[in-house]
């Protein structure tokens, strides 16, 4: 079927694997950046792998959330550069500039709040799990407002789950950023997808009337499969099929491009035709909006609400334990110790 031969051009077999490519030069580079710390900043920054604080993560500024680790504003110019060059070997192009383009926004955020003490440009904080180079299980996160990433590195495998991204505005209305979208199309084709169903199909996708204020699933640490609501993909023509995996691709290439073809490649073994697109609220941008897509392993939440509808927040949780790669983990530890 034609969305089936969409899949296979855009991921074909021979690159499906979830072993990191780049393995040596992301581990690596975080040596290299950990180097730069200075006795302090290291004690700041730097814990056992197994401690708890690596599964609190949240989205709001720092100011309201106490992050773990040290902050780019506190870093010298030197450790600046190299924090951007590990995030560059973690997150793919688009993901890094992705990345780089919300952080932007707390300048934006800056000029139109100028007297909101949450508005703090580079508040953004970095911790490590365990030790890059030595422990073949180890981990980090970078995180701050409407940015937070969770990289476990597991046997050279790497899990990159639970990953949020935010953006407000979410579209600029004025100064020299207007008209940058962070999160275009996460936006743009969820609303393809939905303008795409005909009327009996819109009923099934629309579960409420009324969008959600936030995601669903908040900040938890692990997130269980939510109600089971909306239109099946099985329910969708091969064009609307198309417009989903749009949909899905929009979140997954952020990640590394290998690691993203392992996931749409498990996403298609565990049965695409039962993933659900679900939508609440306003069917039209500018209002409040909310949609989510749900699969056997992964869940992706939307929503658009707060500051007349142009506040975004996106989510990417995986299911059965992978979050945090604790799948692999476990895996892991029954076949043998941990450190080289």
């Amino acid at each position: 079927m034609i969305y089936r031969i969409f899949l296979l051009l855009i991921f074909p077999l021979s690159l499906l694997a979830q072993h990191s490519p780049n393995a040596s030069v992301q581990t690596n580079n975080a040596v290299e950046f950990i180097k730069t710390l200075n006795k302090d900043q290291k004690a700041k920054s730097t814990f056992p792998f197994d401690e708890m604080n690596r599964y609190n993560w949240h989205f709001v500024p720092s100011t309201m959330s106490a992050r773990d680790g040290i902050s780019m504003k506190d870093m010298s110019p030197i450790q600046k550069k190299k924090l951007n060059e590990l995030l560059h070997v973690f997150l793919s192009e688009k993901g890094y500039n992705k990345t780089q383009g919300i952080m932007s926004l707390e300048y934006v955020l800056k000029v139109l709040e100028p007297t909101n003490d949450h508005r703090v440009p580079e508040n953004y904080y970095v911790a490590f799990y365990g030790e890059p180079g030595y422990d073949k299980v180890w981990g980090w996160k970078f995180g701050g407002h409407h940015i937070a990433l969770n990289f476990t590195m597991i046997d050279d495998k790497l899990a990159f789950a639970p990953f949020f991204f935010g953006a407000n505005p979410g579209d600029v209305k004025d100064g020299p950023k207007k008209g940058y979208r962070a999160l275009k199309n996460e936006e743009e084709f969820g609303f393809e997808l939905l303008n795409a169903l005909d009327v009996d199909q819109r009923k099934q996708a629309i579960f409420e009337s009324n969008a959600f204020a936030d995601n669903v699933t908040t900040n938890t640490p692990q997130a269980s499969p939510l109600e089971e609501v909306g239109l099946m993909a099985q329910n969708m023509s091969s064009d609307q099929k198309i417009i989903l995996e749009k949909l899905i691709t929009a979140y997954l290439e952020a990640m590394p491009e290998k690691i993203a073809l392992f996931r749409k490649n498990k996403i298609q073994k565990e049965d695409f035709e039962n993933i659900r697109f679900g939508w609440a609220g306003e069917t039209r941008i500018g209002a409040p909006h909310y949609y989510r897509v749900q699969g056997k392993s992964f869940l992706i939440e939307f929503d658009n609400t707060q500051n007349n509808a142009n506040h975004i927040h996106t989510v990417w949780r995986d299911f059965n334990g992978a979050d945090y790669g604790l799948d692999l983990i476990r895996d892991h530890y029954l076949q043998g110790p941990h450190k080289h």
